[in-house]
């Protein structure tokens, strides 16, 4: 019988993250990824946060093959006709430790892996997990490729859509309200074209947001990173907004559109896209995190819906990373007492508690059911754009006086509807 002291299953940041870190204590650690090799088919917007995670990866981050240290934010209302834009730029970005990085998965997830098989993972690639293994009530390994593989834990990182969770009846399947599907093209463009275009230092990078039009007001947003020598281009829109609400449009159609949005194609002229992918990311924040643990069982990443949307900032990769270096030492603590029962992995919720992975979650709670609010997405960018184009419009004949101008934009109605979201707003 194939027996292993733990597999692992998935070949993303959490599950190298746990693999590297057990790996490095001797444990013998099996990884079953399903692409071609680590990062061969996960798909992410692109940026890193790092300063959450220095402490937990010392030294490894300097040799990552990140892209561009991102020294620049920007943000986009897009109206139909119209749009507003914001840049926020802080010297700090440029001082180490960067605060973040653009980055490319298949570039750092094949990096990393190698990482990892130096400190004494086995990692497989091109294998499909199946099932789980039962035994006594607790789960003892899993069925890859027709064939049982068995371990003392199992921990599963296999992406949002979890199949292992769901087999080890830790989770049911996701729903359309907390899931989002995201579509982004890499496109190759010269370092030099990057930075002139963005009005960029050499090396540097910038990342932008997009509201509005860029998703046709359902809820979502486009983005847009700089890595070294490309652009990582795309839209992410809800799951639920997408089917239920009109206009009715094929996902791919709408990084289609947002591509020929004047805000955009100049920005990607005469770039070749040389990456096209489409991914399902969780949007269900603190309520859509599941049970974490089991008998035999710890759930990381994507899986355990480690990914948080605030609007101007979209997280994931470094809680990602965070929680399979947590569920790496919640295993070394089970490992030493010889117990992997649920109540000694329920270590693993303790250490989440205890950083910045649970307890942003926490601060931010309410953040999905906000800003789900279809105002966001459709009425403020419309509004908004109306009321900047009367106050920079020179007719013909005389120009209105500025204060009735706004005062036009800002009646009663529409000043309670915008206290009334503000003062949701406060709970973010």
């Amino acid at each position: 019988m194939e027996k292993f002291e733990v597999i692992i299953v998935g070949g993303g940041l959490s599950g190298l993250s746990a693999a590297w870190t057990l790996a490095k204590s001797g444990v013998e650690v099996v990884l079953l990824e399903r692409g071609d090799y680590p990062g061969a088919k996960n798909v992410t917007g692109g940026r890193l946060y790092t300063r959450p995670i220095l402490e937990y990866f010392p030294g490894l981050l300097e040799k990552a093959p990140l892209e561009r240290p991102i020294v620049r934010e920007g943000a986009t209302l897009m109206a139909g006709e119209r749009h507003i834009t914001f840049h926020y730029g802080d010297l700090e970005y440029s001082r180490d430790p960067r605060p973040s990085f653009s980055i490319l998965r298949s570039r750092f997830d094949r990096w990393f892996a190698e990482e990892a098989e130096n400190a004494g993972a086995m990692i497989l690639p091109k294998t499909r997990v199946d099932d789980v293994i039962r035994e006594g009530g607790r789960i003892a390994g899993v069925v890859a490729g027709g064939d049982p593989l068995h371990a003392d834990v199992v921990v599963a990182c296999d992406g949002v859509l979890s199949l292992l969770s769901e087999k080890a009846g830790l989770r049911g399947p996701g729903g359309s309200r907390d899931h989002a599907v995201g579509i982004k093209e890499v496109i190759s463009l010269p370092p030099e074209k990057i930075e002139d275009r963005f009005n960029l230092e050499k090396g540097a990078g910038a990342a932008h947001l997009f509201v509005g039009e860029a998703t046709r007001g359902k809820f979502g947003g486009g983005f847009l990173y700089t890595n070294r020598e490309s652009l990582s281009l795309g839209v992410v829109v809800g799951i639920r907004d997408l089917v239920e609400k009109e206009p009715a449009l094929a996902a791919p159609d709408f990084l289609d559109d947002f591509k020929k949005r004047p805000e955009i194609a100049p920005l990607v002229r005469d770039g070749e896209t040389v990456e096209y992918s489409a991914h399902v990311i969780p949007e269900g924040g603190h309520g859509g995190i599941g049970p974490l643990c089991g008998d035999g069982i710890l759930v990381a990443g994507d899986a355990a819906g480690f990914a948080l949307n605030l609007g101007l900032t979209v997280r994931g990769m470094e809680y990602a990373m965070a929680s399979g270096v947590f569920a790496a030492k919640t295993i070394l603590d089970a490992r030493a007492a010889g117990n992997y029962s649920r109540e000694r992995l329920s270590r693993y919720e303790t250490l989440l508690k205890g950083s910045f992975v649970l307890q942003d979650f926490e601060s931010f709670r309410e953040a999905p059911r906000i800003l789900e609010n279809p105002r966001f997405f459709r009425h403020y960018p419309e509004w908004l754009g109306a009321m900047f184009h009367d106050l920079y419009d020179v007719p013909a004949g005389p120009k209105k006086r500025l204060f009735p101008t706004l005062r036009k934009h800002l009646s009663f109605p529409e000043l309670l509807a915008l206290l009334g979201d503000l003062k949701k707003a406060r709970k973010l």
